[in-house]
C-alpha cells in the first residue's frame, strides 16, 4: 500500500516486528472504525487503554496512523495513534450554546494531510469574514491552506473575488475553479501528486463533492442541488471519510461545516493577520489597549485607510474567541464572555 512508504519511522518499523502493523483511519462511526492496511479495509476498534486513560490517549481520526492488531477473522485492534504530522481541529461545545458552556473541548477533524483545500462558492454564500476564519485554522495546522473559489462559471468577475482573498494572507493560495465548465481546473494539478493527502473543508453546497468527482474523473460521491434563493445546500457527506484515488492522492471529506470555532489558533491568526501584528510595535505604549489612547498605532492606521475597520473587527473577533477556548471558561457573573482583547467597536 502506498500508505505505508509514506509514515516510516523507526519506531513504527520497531513496533511492526511484535506483530503491529501500521494501517491508516478511513472512516470513524461511533466506536467502529475503519482502517486501510497492507491486507486492504478492515473494521477495528479500540483497546481498553484508550477508555481507561482518556486524559493522555488521542482518540484516533480520519487521516490517523495507527499500529494495529490485525485480525484476519473479525474485528482488529488499534493499539497506538501514530504521532500526527498535521491536524485541522476546532472548539466542542458538546451541544451547549457557547455563552453558556462550562467546558470547552478540541474535536479534531482530520489529520496527517499536506493541503488543506478551502471551498467557498462564487454566489450567495460567499463570505469573506468566514473564509478568513478558515485560513486563521489552516494556518496552524501544518498542512498548506488553499482557498478554491467554486462555481466561477456563475460569477461575472471571478478575479475580482480572487483579489479580495489574496489580500487575507498572503500565505495561502488561492484559486478559482468551475469543474462544470473545467475553467481553472489546470491550477490544481500543481497539488495533485501520488503520496499527498488533501482535505475538502467548506459549507454544505459548495461543491466539495463535485470537485472531488472532477479529480477523480469518476462519481465517486453524490451531488446534491442547493436551493436557488439563498445557495445553501445540504449535507451530502454525512461523516468524514477517507478516499485513496487511482492517482494515488488520498482525499479526505468532510460534512459541510456550519461553525467553525478557534481552537488553540494563536499562530495561525498571527500568520493571517501579520499585518495588525506590525502595527502593535508602532503603539506609543507597549500596553496599548488600541482603544483610545495617544499613539496607538492601530488608531493611526485605521485614520489613514491602511488598515480597514471590518479587518480590525474581525481579528479582534477571533483572537477574543480563540482566548477564551484556551483558558476553557472565562465568564463574567452573568455567564457571557468576556472580552480579554480590548479594541476599537
Amino acid at each position: 500500500m502506498r500508505f505505508e512508504e509514506i509514515y516510516k519511522n523507526e519506531m513504527i518499523l520497531t513496533r511492526e516486528k511484535d506483530n503491529l502493523i501500521i494501517a491508516r483511519v478511513s472512516e470513524v462511526q461511533r466506536e467502529l472504525l475503519k482502517v486501510v492496511c497492507r491486507y486492504g479495509e478492515t473494521n477495528a476498534k479500540l483497546k481498553g487503554a484508550f477508555y481507561k486513560d482518556k486524559m493522555n490517549k488521542e482518540y484516533p481520526v480520519v487521516g490517523d496512523y495507527v499500529l494495529l492488531e490485525y485480525n484476519e477473522n473479525g474485528t482488529s485492534l488499534i493499539q497506538e495513534v501514530c504521532e500526527r504530522k498535521s491536524s485541522f481541529s476546532r472548539t466542542d461545545f458538546s451541544g451547549h450554546v457557547a455563552g453558556y458552556v462550562k467546558t470547552v473541548k478540541e474535536q479534531v477533524i482530520a489529520a496527517n494531510f499536506d493541503y488543506i483545500f478551502i471551498l467557498s462558492s462564487l454566489n450567495h454564500d460567499f463570505n469573506l469574514n468566514r473564509i478568513t476564519r478558515y485560513i486563521s485554522v489552516a494556518l496552524q495546522s501544518g498542512g498548506k491552506a488553499v482557498v478554491i473559489l467554486t462555481k466561477a462559471d456563475e460569477c461575472n468577475n471571478p478575479d475580482t473575488y480572487v483579489a479580495q482573498v489574496k489580500n487575507i494572507s498572503e500565505k495561502a493560495d488561492v484559486v478559482a475553479i468551475s469543474a462544470k465548465t473545467g475553467y481553472g481546473m489546470k491550477q490544481l494539478n500543481v497539488y495533485m501528486q501520488a503520496g499527498k493527502t488533501i482535505v475538502f473543508l467548506g459549507s454544505s453546497g459548495v461543491g466539495k463533492s463535485t470537485l472531488v468527482n472532477a479529480i477523480a474523473g469518476e462519481e465517486i460521491m453524490v451531488v446534491s442541488e442547493i436551493r436557488e434563493n439563498d445557495s445553501k445546500g445540504r449535507h451530502t457527506t454525512t461523516h468524514r471519510q477517507l478516499i485513496e484515488l487511482a492517482s494515488g492522492v488520498t482525499v479526505i471529506d468532510t460534512p459541510g461545516i456550519r461553525e467553525l470555532g478557534m481552537w488553540d489558533a494563536e499562530n495561525g491568526i498571527n500568520d493571517t493577520f501579520s499585518d495588525v501584528i506590525q502595527l502593535f510595535a508602532k503603539c506609543k505604549y507597549h500596553n496599548c489597549s488600541h482603544g483610545k489612547e495617544p499613539g496607538c498605532g492601530v488608531n493611526q492606521a485605521i485614520e489613514d485607510g491602511i488598515l480597514s475597520i471590518e479587518r480590525w473587527k474581525t481579528y479582534c473577533q477571533l483572537s477574543n474567541e480563540n482566548e477564551w477556548g484556551k483558558n476553557k471558561s472565562i465568564y463574567t457573573k452573568k455567564g457571557k464572555l468576556r472580552n480579554k482583547i480590548k479594541g476599537r467597536k
